[in-house]
């Protein structure tokens, strides 16, 4: 592997080497998985609960269209991925299609997910832990860790550092294995629960309680941001942000996208059905919005509490075990992710230089020490903490958004170009994708949008800062990106999504999602319009991909 430096201007330090490319070292399991460890994590444990609580037996519903929302945008990331193999691509794309304004903002948020879920994963251990004795004093009474508990997410934080501190073929390999565990032991549940419940199935749950769709149309909407249903399918970009260290990216990064979000699909739909035929009829009550209350009242964890009651307390014995193997590999591969976005960042100029700086193993140092201090303060007992950063999680779909909209602009402004998967009805299915994300904001609701709301802010305080390629920062290629942002706020903000029992929420579901369809639309072929010229985008990208690439040539046989 050549040692040739690439045409980015990042100043060395800490040990590290400034100018050196990622090792491409990661095959198309080690992608797949990749992606499948996000996508399979802690979220699997409370999504079928949750779902119930919010939708009813209709949540199955929910998770068929927050599947196929998020295979939409997976398609469009996938010719992305391949088409331009960088690391931490999916924050760095609308970097080339609309300069420095409109990159900074989707990279902010892209950041923002990637360090705060690995300090989530831990905290869900350690809330996991305190089901035995030893963990009992971790926690206080309103859930906040103790100096002891603080100490232990700490150290857990420093391991999943020090694993990827190692390099990319070490980090492939413990996750791969953690994969294959997290990947097998929900399939298990489903067949085990199905097949040898001792309590049989309880076909007549479809329509138990207050009936089949409780909330119609609008609950069952809700629930795909509200019961977690989003936050579990979030990962699948993981092969994009390691594009840059796949051995075979043109080929591979579609199979590992794609391949992730079917398989994801497949394994949550058959979680929720499993876990509504287990369910004891007794226990549900009148509405399913209280069924948790009675026979959900602690934290240990739902599956588990369905499986010792269907008399398989072995299996909830193992539920209990995965519920700290789960969120481990999450926050392993999140803790990676965060790094390799700093990366591509600061190779665009957003970050400073030295988040480029990479070790003799070709790992951005910096980028995963800054990781690892981030969900240190996010261990802190801040008042809320929980809620800014389940905030942050849900709220990355906006970061997904850029994806479509850098899609088109590539489209148009680059339609000779390379793409060794094509999107077949590219045209048909941007649109559609970015539609679908703003969709999903909108589910979200007024209460995490007026927050989101102060973190564009502070975002713009900590990027544009920066001095930058006056070039790059290009604002008539991100003229659409305020309307974009007002837009969604004020429409969410008088719809039916606005917030419970406010007089001025008044739109209704059909009305709120076609309004909101239409300003997708205009945002995108207004965006599309306005992307940057030819020359300056194929320049942007020269600048490092092609060094990339040559850097990154892996000799026959390797």
């Amino acid at each position: 592997m050549t040692d040739s430096p690439t045409t980015d201007s990042a100043a060395s330090g800490g040990g590290g080497r400034s100018g050196a490319s990622l090792a491409r070292e990661i095959g198309v399991i080690g992608l797949l998985w990749a992606s499948m460890g996000s996508i399979i994590g802690s979220g699997w444990l409370f999504g079928a609960q949750k779902g119930l609580i919010n939708a009813g037996p209709a949540a199955i519903l929910s998770w068929c269209i927050g599947g196929a929302c998020i295979l939409v945008l997976a398609l469009v990331h996938a010719e992305l991925g391949a088409m331009y193999p960088l690391s931490g691509g999916s924050a760095r794309f609308p970097h080339y299609a609309f300069g420095g304004v409109a990159g900074a903002g989707f990279g902010w948020f892209s950041w923002l997910q990637a360090v705060t879920v690995a300090p989530i994963e831990v905290s869900a251990m350690i809330l996991y832990l305190t089901h035995y004795d030893f963990a009992s004093g971790w926690l206080r009474q309103d859930q906040t860790l103790t100096h002891t508990g603080l100490a232990v997410a700490i150290v857990l934080m420093a391991i999943m550092c020090v694993v990827n501190y190692l390099g990319v073929r070490i980090l492939a390999f413990t996750n791969s294995a953690l994969t294959w565990w997290k990947v097998i032991v929900p399939v298990f549940t489903v067949v085990i629960v199905v097949l040898f419940s001792k309590s049989g199935l309880h076909t007549s749950n479809f329509h138990a309680a207050d009936g089949f769709d409780p909330g119609g149309v609008k609950g069952i909407l809700v629930a795909i941001p509200a019961a977690g249903i989003i936050f579990s399918y979030l990962g699948f970009e993981q092969a994009d942000q390691l594009a840059g260290e796949s051995k075979n990216p043109k080929r591979d990064i579609p199979l590992a996208v794609i391949g992730s979000i079917v398989l994801g699909l497949i394994i949550y739909i058959g979680l929720q059905i499993a876990f509504l035929l287990a369910l004891p009829p007794s226990v549900i009550g009148d509405t399913w919005s209280t069924m948790s209350k009675p026979y959900f009242g602690s934290f240990d964890g739902p599956w588990a509490q369905v499986a010792s009651g269907v008399g398989l307390g072995w299996l909830a014995s193992v539920l209990y075990l995965d519920a700290v193997v789960s969120p481990a590999g999450t926050g392993l591969i999140y803790t990676a992710a965060g790094s390799r976005v700093s990366y591509g960042l600061a190779r665009n100029n957003y970050f400073h230089s030295v988040f480029a700086s990479l070790t003799r193993a070709r790992v951005p140092w910096f980028g995963v020490l800054i990781s690892f201090i981030a969900g240190c303060v996010c261990f802190l007992p801040f008042p809320s903490w929980q809620s800014l950063v389940g905030l942050i999680t849900s709220a990355s779909v906006l970061m997904y958004a850029g994806a479509p909209l850098s899609f088109g602009a590539f489209r148009r402004r680059l339609p000779d170009a390379e793409r060794p998967f094509r999107l077949p009805l590219g045209e048909v299915f941007a649109p559609l994708a970015f539609v679908v994300s703003t969709w999903i904001i909108l589910w979200t609701g007024w209460e995490t949008q007026w927050k989101l709301g102060i973190l564009i802010v502070l975002g713009s305080l900590l990027i544009f800062n920066r001095e930058m390629d006056r070039e790059h920062m290009n604002w008539r290629a991100a003229s659409w990106l305020p309307v974009y942002l007002i837009g969604i706020g004020v429409i969410t903000y008088f719809s039916t999504f606005g917030g419970d029992g406010a007089s001025s929420h008044q739109m209704g579901v059909w009305p709120s999602l076609g309004l909101t369809a239409v300003l997708a639309l205009v945002v995108y072929y207004w965006a599309v319009a306005v992307a940057l010229p030819r020359h300056v985008i194929e320049r942007m990208i020269e600048d490092v991909v092609v060094p990339e690439e040559e850097d990154l040539a892996v000799p026959a046989g390797h």
